[in-house]
């Protein structure tokens, strides 16, 4: 495992737009993603895994990717509790049509056990292409930043409440620094032991991007070791 920060995978909406969430590759042939990236809307049927390529290894957004690794999505499995009004179990695993090769590009992230704690503090990365202020135009080169992990019970008082023991924040309380729309799906992931990159959080929701008291809201990995080990039977 390299100390750079891993590749965030890119999924696209294969017919109409492009760059739509982001994820994650967990092993050779499955990637972990947000389940609301997924919601069908009265128009278009986003739970169809036809819909989607996602790219692997791609630094710069630019058509005809040099060393990107572009495969189909055979299916999507998304949390059976995931609740779209609250944000609450917002986690979905994508099986790759076939398996991807690794190399200095493309890189697994580690999921971590159950039992294992990202403690409060920690500076962790997020990155994706998602817009670069609210409201702004999508990035075209990868972009990361490093945020602090947030207690929950800190968030829950900037939140209302709406941060549930599935949810973890990260971020910074001054503000400045997000992830935000376009990153969706993608990964907050923390250095452990200075040589392996484990997936801390699933970037879910938040209010605006990069505002004062108003950090990043993740989905929090540890909670669906149980669930992504059953589902992908081991191979993750």
């Amino acid at each position: 495992m390299s100390s750079t920060v891993p590749e965030r995978v890119s999924i696209h909406d294969s017919t109409r737009y492009g760059h739509v969430c982001g994820a994650t590759l967990v092993s050779n042939r499955w990637l972990i993603s947000a389940a609301h990236c997924f919601q069908d809307s009265d128009a278009i049927k986003y739970s169809d895994p036809h819909a989607w390529r996602a790219y692997m290894g791609m630094r710069v957004m630019a058509r005809g990717n040099h060393g990107a690794a572009t495969r189909l999505i055979r299916r999507i499995l998304l949390h059976p509790q995931y609740d779209q009004f609250t944000s609450d179990y917002d986690i979905a695993l994508l099986e790759l049509s076939a398996p991807v090769f690794f190399s200095d590009l493309v890189q697994p992230v580690c999921v971590p056990a159950s039992s294992h704690t990202f403690t409060t503090g920690t500076s962790c990365y997020v990155t994706g292409w998602g817009v670069l202020m609210e409201d702004g135009e999508l990035a075209s080169r990868l972009q990361e930043a490093s945020v602090k992990i947030i207690n929950r019970k800190t968030c829950n008082k900037l939140y209302d409440d709406a941060v549930t023991p599935r949810m973890m924040c990260a971020g910074n309380l001054q503000g400045g620094v997000d992830a935000c729309q376009g990153d969706s799906g993608g990964p907050l992931v923390c250095l452990e032991r200075g040589k392996r990159w484990f997936l801390a959080g699933i970037v879910s929701w938040g209010e605006g991007c990069a505002r004062q008291n108003r950090p990043g809201v993740y989905t929090q990995v540890v909670k669906f070791t149980d669930w992504i080990r059953l589902q992908t039977k081991g191979q993750v």
